[in-house]
């Protein structure tokens, strides 16, 4: 009797071990956060409940489904699990925008402003005119040049988009090229990032004094994911991004989830947990406290996900489904612009019942979530990408997303056109109310000097206001000439005058008539340190 009680005892032992181990096997490995709101860890509990009956089933040594009928420890057990499941239906009913559309729709409210006064004509230095696939392809080649590195990291395919003391760069930390890798080089961490700036494709592989010892390619505690669990293990992370200080110091950047509808609804950004990249020191603040310097708290897709709602569920949910009268909803595409030391997130609005066209723009704050309305109509961008591509369909190239800018106060799109390698080739701006009014050019400044002619020549209404353009008189104190990509120019330098002055042949074949020491006056619009010549006066 004694020994049959010993073995109970042990096998009773054994099983609690295992049904423990086995539940923490699982959570390490997904890291579930304890939190109601996350569907998540209801799955964790029922799954732990259902693995005691089991084992519970197999101590007993049940065979028949008579004798798990006949147990009360079964019974309890499945009716508790019925109801978690009851109630987790429940809840998602209740959380939906089926039954809480008013709800969903006042998540966000766009505030209608000016296109004018908010996006002021700026300097091309800040015009993040690449894309993402452009900076992962420079990324790459830079990489594929650092020789005491390439064979054990890579560059993470991340590339967060920020504003980096005033100008457009995407990060993106280097990575472990290989569990291998990882096993050799995990105890003196990753030693470098990346950083690209987005206006003039300059590459810059950053090395640390310091390396990155937090990451998303780490496997065990190190691992960003698992880190930032064991610190909060209430918290529900949305996407993390990586980002650099304004001493480039690099950052995680954890964007906490928060659920303002129900249980499982109405998601939202109420905190941000910033984890030090290098030490693993996390700072956790509310969403209204977060530094300046970070750029993305809200996520992208967050941002879309709820103007559709502000735009589809205006008139309720049965008319967004059936009748869709008056619902609007962005564009396919979105893209950034730096802005008032922020990222702030663009996209179109479109009718859902409308074709390639847009009703208007959504410029929206990624730190903040300001929402600003523009009430433009005009193409949608990928009419205005195909009008681009149709000015350059001999060569084959291929236009990036675009962004919206304030060209000679008109708005418009201005995208990098992309050859079959996905290097950027040439520059396209397109009037947005008027799409087949399309310039193009070597350069951002040529490409704009081209359009402000052609708005003026269409005598489009924009153009005849301030248009960015300025004049100048001097004496020539140097001449040269250059090929670039084919095309010759003439460099000139004003006495008196800071920066260059660029001619392109044979725009300006008068050029060839001039000397040092001769007289000009030209029309150019500003770059630094290039000046793009519009006009010989």
């Amino acid at each position: 009797m004694g020994s049959g009680n010993k073995g109970f005892k042990k096998w009773k032992l054994l099983l609690v071990v295992l049904v423990l181990a086995i539940a923490g096997i699982y959570y390490y490995v997904a890291l579930p956060a304890i939190n109601i709101h996350n569907r998540g860890f209801w799955g964790f509990l029922i799954g732990f409940v259902v693995l005691i009956l089991l084992g519970y089933a197999m101590k007993k040594r049940m065979h028949t489904i008579y004798e798990v009928k006949e147990s009360k420890v079964l019974k309890a057990g499945g009716i508790l699990v019925g109801a978690l499941l009851v109630f987790l239906l429940i809840g998602t009913i209740l959380s939906s925008s089926i039954v809480n559309a008013k709800k969903y729709q006042s998540m966000m409210v766009p505030e209608d402003r000016d296109f004018g006064e908010d996006l002021p004509q700026i300097s091309f230095d800040q015009i993040p005119i690449l894309d993402r696939d452009s900076a992962i392809l420079l990324g790459e080649r830079k990489m594929g040049s650092m020789v005491d590195m390439v064979s054990q990291f890579e560059v993470s395919d991340l590339y967060s988009q920020i504003n980096y003391n005033g100008v457009p760069v995407r990060v993106s930390p280097l990575m472990y090229a290989s569990p291998i890798k990882w096993f050799t080089n995990q105890s003196d961490g990753i030693p470098a990032y990346m950083i690209i700036d987005m206006a003039n494709q300059d590459t810059t592989l950053v090395k640390l004094d310091e390396p990155i010892k937090y990451s998303k390619s780490e496997y065990f505690n190190r691992n960003i994911y698992r880190h930032l669990r064991f610190s909060y293990p209430t918290y529900m992370f949305d996407q993390i991004s990586f980002e650099i200080d304004e001493d480039g110091t690099p950052y995680w950047v954890c964007p906490v989830k928060e659920y303002t509808i129900g249980l499982f609804g109405g998601q939202t950004i109420g905190r941000v947990v910033l984890c030090n990249a290098q030490t693993g020191e996390t700072i956790d603040y509310a969403i209204e406290d977060c530094p300046q310097w970070v750029d993305r708290a809200f996520p992208a897709d967050l941002l879309l996900e709820l103007y559709n709602y502000h735009g589809m569920l205006k008139n309720g949910y049965i008319n967004s489904v059936l009748g869709q009268k008056g619902c609007l909803k962005t564009t396919e595409g979105y893209n950034y612009i730096a802005m008032d030391d922020d990222v702030w997130m663009y996209t179109g609005i479109t009718s859902v019942n409308a074709d390639q066209s847009n009703v208007g723009f959504l410029l929206i704050n990624q730190r903040t979530m300001e929402t600003r309305y523009y009430a433009i109509s005009g193409a949608e961008e990928f009419s205005a990408m195909e009008s681009a591509q149709g000015q350059v369909q001999h060569l084959g190239y291929q236009a990036a997303f675009p962004l919206l800018m304030n060209i000679a106060n008109e708005p418009t799109y201005v995208m990098a056109l992309k050859d079959e390698a996905g290097l950027v080739k040439m520059y396209a701006m397109v009037n947005v109310q008027k799409y087949q009014n399309v310039a193009i050019g070597d350069t951002v400044s040529e490409c704009q000097s081209a359009y402000i002619k052609m708005l003026k020549d269409n005598g489009i209404s924009g153009a005849e206001g301030e248009t960015g353009m300025q004049e100048v008189s001097g004496t020539i104190t140097k001449i040269t000439q250059s090929v670039i990509e084919g095309n010759s120019h003439f460099y000139l330098v004003l006495e008196g005058e800071d920066g260059i002055f660029d001619l392109m042949i044979p725009e300006f074949v008068e050029i060839v008539g001039y000397d040092v020491g001769d007289k000009i006056t030209l029309e150019y619009v500003e770059g630094d340190p290039l000046h793009t010549v519009t006009a010989i006066k």
